[in-house]
């Protein structure tokens, strides 16, 4: 799962508490939280949700549609896997501590998602990092607005967030949820969808779209493709009358609704959208080993990280990145995904250049500011200075 959107413009929210806006970005930290409970979902996805101890409620704050990354050890490996909040924020400030609640669809073959449904039991100590992304609201006044969800899968995990903060926080905000999953046991989430319908009948709309099965009305029915969304776009859901969009799901779907939907005039800056990848991978996609010989050529990485200038060879030879050096010298440096999709590397470089091989994170406003995903980024200069802190 990773970000790929313009940065939100602040708003009061019930998430935003006096004194703290957790939709600035921050020092991703680990944490050991305690799991305290596993509710079953589908057949293959479950909610997890995290005790947070009082004197950890906030580095654990959070706006809707943020996400968290997990740690564990599985198979004598370390494993990090991001998922999005699906809970909106519990009230806070009472001394009690609150809670935090995640949503993991096991993947054919997918070495955390499948211990996630078998092997993950209240009581658990987890590693979860700080709340990170930017796949929140940047709508400046809520009364009277529309916001559109579009979201397939386990996509719906974030919106579900999403959509009890925003009709929560004004009573003449709505909102339109387009559900695609293949079939009714699929769809993750859907008492929960049918209570916040029964709390809002007027104020929220729900579409489910099943690729496998007949529905009443035939729009409803089959796979999301470019003639379908045409015909949802002029009939169920008008562009003209939504003010934010959010497109959650794999890279096929969102790159297709972002396309139609440029077509039909909506601005790009309203458009909002998060990636996930399609498989969890069986073997961590971390750092790799990589050892300096003597006479070898290298790249001179320097790294700023919580005030303190680490220095670190990286042999040209290697091709590694700026995150797999940073990890020699600095073991806490901020990470997640390794894939260039989840934006927790994050950091600008002040010196030097760097290319990068992919990115699903980061806005053209980030790079032009001098922002890479250093997982992503391979020096092309003799030495580099790159900034965690900025």
């Amino acid at each position: 799962m990773a970000t790929l959107f313009r940065m939100p413009q602040e708003r009061s929210a019930p998430a935003a508490r006096a004194g703290h806006n957790p939709g600035i970005r921050r020092r991703a930290r680990f944490h050991t939280l305690t799991v305290s409970e596993v509710r079953p979902l589908t057949a293959d996805a479950v909610e997890v949700s995290f005790a947070v101890p009082p004197e950890l409620v906030d580095d654990y704050d959070y706006l809707p549609g943020q996400h968290v990354a997990l740690r564990v050890h599985l198979d004598g490996a370390e494993v990090r896997r991001s998922y999005s909040l699906c809970r909106p924020p519990a009230p806070a400030g009472d001394g009690t501590g609150t809670t935090l609640s995640v949503a993991i669809k096991r993947d054919e073959g997918g070495l955390f998602s499948t211990w996630a449904q078998t092997g993950l039991k209240p009581g658990f100590p987890v590693d979860v990092m700080s709340p990170q992304g930017t796949f929140t609201s940047g709508l400046a006044e809520l009364d009277g607005a529309h916001v559109v969800g579009i979201a397939a899968g386990s996509g719906i995990t974030p919106l579900m967030s999403l959509a009890h903060d925003l009709l929560t926080a004004s009573a003449t905000t709505r909102f339109t949820l387009l559900y695609t999953n293949r079939s009714s046991s699929d769809v993750m989430f859907l008492e929960d969808l049918a209570e916040l319908k029964d709390r809002y009948p007027t104020r929220l709309v729900l579409h489910h779209v099943l690729s496998r099965e007949q529905r009443a009305a035939p729009v409803l029915s089959g796979r999301i493709d470019e003639a379908k969304l045409r015909t949802i776009l002029g009939t169920l859901i008008l562009p003209a009358t939504v003010d934010e969009w959010f497109l959650c799901g794999p890279f096929a779907l969102v790159d297709l609704c972002r396309a139609v939907l440029a077509d039909f005039g909506v601005p790009r800056a309203h458009i909002r959208f998060e990636l996930f990848t399609a498989a969890d991978a069986p073997a961590e996609r971390g750092p790799r080993r990589v050892q300096v010989e003597r006479g070898q050529k290298t790249y001179r990485i320097e790294i700023s990280l919580d005030g303190v200038t680490s220095t670190v060879e990286s042999p040209v030879d290697a091709h590694e990145s700026v995150l797999n050096a940073a990890l020699r010298v600095r073991p806490d440096v901020p990470f997640a995904c390794s894939g260039g999709v989840c934006g927790t590397c994050r950091a600008r470089v002040i010196e030097g250049s760097v290319a990068m091989t992919e990115n699903y994170a980061l806005e053209p406003e980030e790079l032009e500011r001098g922002y890479v995903l250093t997982c992503q980024s391979h020096p092309t200069t003799d030495r580099i200075v790159v900034d965690y802190d900025v």
